[in-house]
């Protein structure tokens, strides 16, 4: 393996660097996802594509060229959205009538600390976006958008994280991909308790804003003035870091009401040095981009995970993360019948 430097925001750059492989991995800012898929369909190149906001802009935009050129572009194949995305859809498929899903999921420090009681674990470009980017939730079967860090929700999980709260952020795919099979469904990200009160303050007073403004004979952008002002805050405190992901899908079964939930905390791997994000993220991309290599995907477009690894695949797909030390706990339970009498399994 090689490294190489170059500006990957220039087209003719891309194209020329992805015309040299069959198989790509982008794990790039979210600015410059849509120009990495563009050159991979003109470099007739497959890409994994770590990102996966502006999911049907994407798909209305690259699918047809991605089919004529004959490659697979696989939009936001990492945790959330990826792992995430997969257990949706697992969940509406293990039950004949769905009425929802949510996913919760977030990259924690091992040992917070204040203010945030948060580090970075990925681009701050991309973070921005979760306080930032409008929110798409399907209500009673239909596109609904909300705003940023609403739907505020207090949440447990398993020892040492403990105490939890979760607000709404974009569920990428899922809803255009399943929102037609499930009457309620969205995404929340998880923060230790007091982190989103915090932010959402930030907002309000301006902080996040990307409009320009004037100080003194400057003009400067808020949002990267306050990028600027958290990145030595958030970043250089302990490599140690949890995932955490926690999906549920409930509806009908045979006439009873269930509920499927599926529980994940990933760590630090001291013996590798790789972060937790970095496996949760990076390990879906490259069993997708190895898949591709030994013929086991042989769809050509533009996809998301869940309609590829879902389905035949998930069983395989989920092996495959455990192999690689990423497992989850899962359980089903009857909640009620038909008739709405308790019932249990």
């Amino acid at each position: 393996m090689r490294g190489v430097t170059a500006d990957l925001g220039d087209y003719g750059t891309l194209v020329a660097l992805l015309r040299q492989v069959d198989i790509a991995i982008a794990a790039l800012p979210d600015s410059l996802s849509f120009l990495a898929n563009q050159a991979a369909i003109k470099a007739s190149c497959h890409l994994i594509d770590l990102v996966g906001a502006e999911y049907p802009e994407k798909s209305r935009a690259l699918d047809v060229p991605a089919r004529k050129a004959g490659v697979l572009i696989v939009s936001g194949c990492g945790v959330a959205p990826g792992i995430a995305n997969v257990l949706a859809a697992r969940g509406i498929e293990l039950l004949d009538e769905a009425e929802e899903v949510t996913i919760y999921c977030g990259g924690l420090p091992r040992y917070p600390r204040p203010p945030l009681m948060y580090q970075q674990v990925f681009s701050l470009e991309g973070l921005m976006g979760l306080y930032t980017r409008p929110v798409f939730v399907v209500e009673d079967g239909r596109l609904v958008q909300l705003p940023p860090m609403s739907g505020l929700e207090e949440c447990e999980f398993p020892d040492p994280v403990g105490a939890c709260e979760a607000a709404y952020s974009d569920a990428h795919s899922v809803p255009y991909t399943l929102g037609h099979k499930v009457k309620r469904l969205a995404e929340k990200t998880v923060r230790y308790r007091g982190h989103f009160g915090k932010m959402k303050v930030l907002q309000e007073l301006g902080f996040l804003d990307d409009n320009p403004v004037s100080v003194g004979d400057q003009t400067v952008i808020p949002r990267q003035v306050t990028m600027a002002l958290l990145a030595p805050r958030i970043q250089g405190q302990s490599k140690e870091d949890v995932t955490v992901m926690r999906v549920v899908a409930t509806g009908k079964k045979n006439g009873a009401a269930v509920r499927h939930q599926w529980t994940m905390l990933d760590f630090y791997d001291p013996e590798t040095g790789y972060t937790s994000m970095a496996r949760t993220t990076g390990y879906p991309a490259i069993i997708a981009a190895e898949w591709l290599a030994q013929g086991k995907l042989l769809e050509r477009g533009f996809f998301a995970p869940e309609q590829l690894l879902a389905g035949e695949r998930f069983e395989p797909f989920m092996a495959e993360l455990a192999r690689r030390g990423i497992t989850f706990d899962y359980m089903v339970e009857e909640t009620g019948t038909a008739n709405g009498s308790a019932a249990g399994l």
